[in-house]
């Protein structure tokens, strides 16, 4: 499996490198932003991807401008290229209570904004785009429930590592999950634990102190990709490997991997992609005047070692924006 690579994006490195003051008023109106929680993390980048692609198509500039998780960070953002007059904004908030702030602003001066996924507490928007966050988790949870299940493991508890429950969608993942759970009957709890750097090796501390302080530890869900490394490692550093199991949500090709050798049960694959088009496409019909549906819902996958090789056709497409061959 090979990625084929791609220069960052035009605009993500404006952003990094501190050149957002070069973009000249005339280019500003024919722009559409995208503020990110962080593109270091692949989720966001194939969801920029889209913005990129369906904007560029239609005439547009485009420019990402990460957040680096920081509220103050995007405000600034915000703040800076509402200043220079965007024609747009699409905006992944770095929590649900963060958004109204900068959407505030953006009404204030007359920029529309779409919220793409996360959601936001409160304010005007265009249009919202969001997976189905519960439902995509409720999904994943099933599967791993009859897995337990299927072991013997029924009795056993199951922890969860989380994205922030201060986001809508984290709050979803977390609900669909548990309802999954209580169906199988499967009651016992190992704790929740909420990253917040994002990191395998947060993510590998959590997993690490769940299974001292629970040794009945049988079931695992981490809510995003690339932490789920961190609890494998966590359970091979225990000598536990093939006494948990282990179901993620979103996708790397590493976790693709991962599921085609069964080291993970399956994941609740959003599709990044996708929804960055769906976002560029509600915020162009918008700027030509056209009615736009106030949310918009976009199915997640819930891939499993039985039929990855099925999805791989889709999921090259519209969960990693092309990368995937």
């Amino acid at each position: 499996m090979k990625l084929r690579r791609r220069s960052l994006l035009a605009g993500s490195a404006m952003a990094l490198s501190g050149l957002v003051p070069a973009i000249r008023t005339r280019a500003a109106e024919k722009t559409i932003v995208y503020l990110t929680p962080g593109l270091d993390l692949p989720f966001w980048r194939y969801l920029a991807r889209g913005i990129e692609d369906v904007s560029k198509q239609n005439g547009y500039g485009f420019l990402a401008l990460d957040s680096h998780n920081s509220a103050a960070t995007q405000l600034k953002n915000a703040q800076d290229v509402i200043a220079r007059g965007v024609a747009g904004i699409c905006i992944s908030p770095t929590d649900s209570s963060t958004a109204p702030a900068v959407l505030a602003l953006a009404e204030k001066a007359g920029i529309p904004v779409v919220v793409s996924d996360i959601g936001t507490n409160s304010g005007t928007y265009v249009s919202f785009i969001i997976s189905n966050n519960f439902e995509g988790a409720y999904g994943i949870g099933k599967v791993l429930a009859q897995k337990m299940i299927a072991k013997g493991w029924q009795n056993g508890s199951v922890g969860l590592v989380t994205i922030s429950q201060a986001r809508r969608n984290g709050q979803a993942r977390t609900a669909g999950f548990r309802k999954a759970m209580q169906e199988a009957g499967i009651t016992r709890e190992a704790g929740l634990q909420q990253m917040q750097s994002y990191t395998p090796d947060e993510t590998f501390r959590f997993v690490q102190d769940m299974l001292t302080a629970h040794p009945d530890l049988r079931g695992l869900f981490v809510q995003t990709d690339q932490p789920t490394t961190g609890a494998l490692r966590a359970i091979k550093a225990a000598r536990r490997e093939g006494q948990v199991l282990v179901a993620s949500f979103d996708g790397t090709p590493e976790l693709v991997e991962l599921i085609k050798s069964g080291q993970v049960v399956g994941s609740g694959m959003q599709q990044p992609y996708e929804m960055g088009v769906k976002s560029a496409e509600a915020m162009i019909a918008h700027l030509n005047g056209k009615p736009v549906e106030k949310e918009i819902l976009v199915p997640i996958l819930v891939v499993t070692p039985e039929n990855v090789e099925q999805m791989l056709p889709t999921i090259r497409k519209t969960v990693f924006a092309g990368e995937l061959s």
